[in-house]
């Protein structure tokens, strides 16, 4: 039981990883203060877009590992 948790923490971290990288940037530095006019229109769309769904699934994600390895401390 204990070596299944083990390789189960280990493709969640990876998995975790691979989404979290796939994320943008929040920061648009000097670029997003000039044009800072755009974040309100495109904020109204924020939850149908990728990044939204990026977010939504590193939250996911980082549960599921959160549980697994107490769950593995705890074996």
């Amino acid at each position: 039981m204990q070596t299944v948790l083990a390789a189960l923490v280990v493709i969640v971290s990876l998995i975790l990883i691979v989404v979290v990288m796939l994320q943008s940037g929040k920061s648009a530095g000097l670029s997003g203060a000039i044009a800072g006019g755009m974040d309100t229109f495109l904020a109204k769309n924020k939850a149908k877009s990728w990044d939204a769904k990026l977010a939504r699934w590193t939250k996911y994600v980082a549960i599921l590992f959160i549980v697994l390895v107490l769950a593995l401390s705890l074996i």
